[in-house]
């Protein structure tokens, strides 16, 4: 569409790789537009928005370019979740989200190759945990009550599948994929499982290491000082979120560059997400082990 392709050419000026990526993104946000899948203010959105809408719009036609084949007609669209999706008689309903750099030093998002700079994986995680929130909230309703979510309008069934679709792309270092926090599992596991960063235990007297492992991390602070809890899928009001599809899509994988992605899944789902329905490298998955414990196991794509 002419005017997809004038918005793109403005943001993405320049010839070799960059025409080739922009006219990958043209044809990918052309085809979502065009679909049926998409709202009637989509172009408009996409092309005049402010820069947060633009990817938000952006997201939203890579997630389809990924599940094009596997939508299930909806009878309105432009409410509810983004997407539907059936697994057999279940409905799976996919909602997109793409979190602005809020708090994000500029040091780490538009990387200098002369200057180190510290990862910012609180602020990162930050992101994760506040936009998983509110997805989920678009579902279960506000915790004060005074917002009605999609289950109690009826949008969404109690019986059907509910995954939160997050494209971290605006939180990367450059043009490196930041998907994974300081544990090294991905922030969307750190933002609902209280998974903190690897620690070896080291003997004062000996000074040699007696223990090793995760530390539990059930808050993450804000500047302000407020707490944010980390620990969503352990807490039985989340339990109608099925998953987390923690994704790194930008569209540059027409170029050669990584588009890493992730699923985790809740232990505590009411309908659970089947594993291996939405593509992804790696799974995570954890089951009940001990009084109050989960095991979490990573189950890859390849084996």
């Amino acid at each position: 569409m002419q005017r997809i392709s004038e918005c793109l050419s403005s943001k993405f000026p320049g010839e070799g790789p960059t025409a080739t990526y922009r006219a990958e993104l043209a044809r990918i946000c052309s085809a979502f537009a065009e679909s049926g899948f998409a709202d009637g203010k989509y172009v408009r959105e996409l092309t005049l928005g402010p820069e947060g809408t633009f990817w938000s719009c952006v997201s939203e036609a890579l997630i389809f370019d990924r599940l094009r084949s596997r939508l299930a007609p909806r009878i309105s669209i432009g409410s509810g979740p983004d997407f539907l999706l059936l697994c057999g008689d279940t409905k799976v309903w996919v909602e997109v989200v793409c979190p602005e750099p809020v708090g994000i030093p500029q040091e780490w998002l538009n990387i200098q190759t002369s200057t180190a700079v510290t990862v910012p994986h609180e602020a990162i995680l930050l992101r994760w945990t506040s936009v998983i929130k509110d997805k989920a909230e678009k579902l279960i309703g506000s915790a004060d009550g005074r917002t009605a979510g999609y289950l109690q309008t009826g949008v969404v069934s109690p019986n059907d599948v509910y995954v939160v679709a997050v494209n971290g792309c605006r939180l990367r270092n450059g043009p490196f994929p930041a998907l994974n926090g300081i544990s090294q599992f991905p922030y969307a596991v750190e933002a609902v499982f209280p998974v903190g960063p690897y620690q070896i235990r080291i003997d004062r007297g000996t000074l040699k290491a007696v223990g090793q492992g995760y530390q539990e991390r059930f808050n993450v602070t804000k500047p302000t000082g407020a707490n944010v809890p980390t620990s969503a899928f352990l807490d039985p009001r989340y339990a109608p979120v099925s998953a987390i599809w923690a994704v790194d899509f930008n569209g540059e994988g027409i170029l050669g560059n990584s588009e890493p992605s992730a699923l985790v899944h809740n232990p505590n789902a009411v309908q659970p997400l089947p594993r291996d329905f939405l593509d992804a490298d790696v799974e995570f998955v954890a089951s009940s082990h001990g009084d109050g414990e989960f095991l979490l196991e990573r189950h890859s794509r390849n084996g």
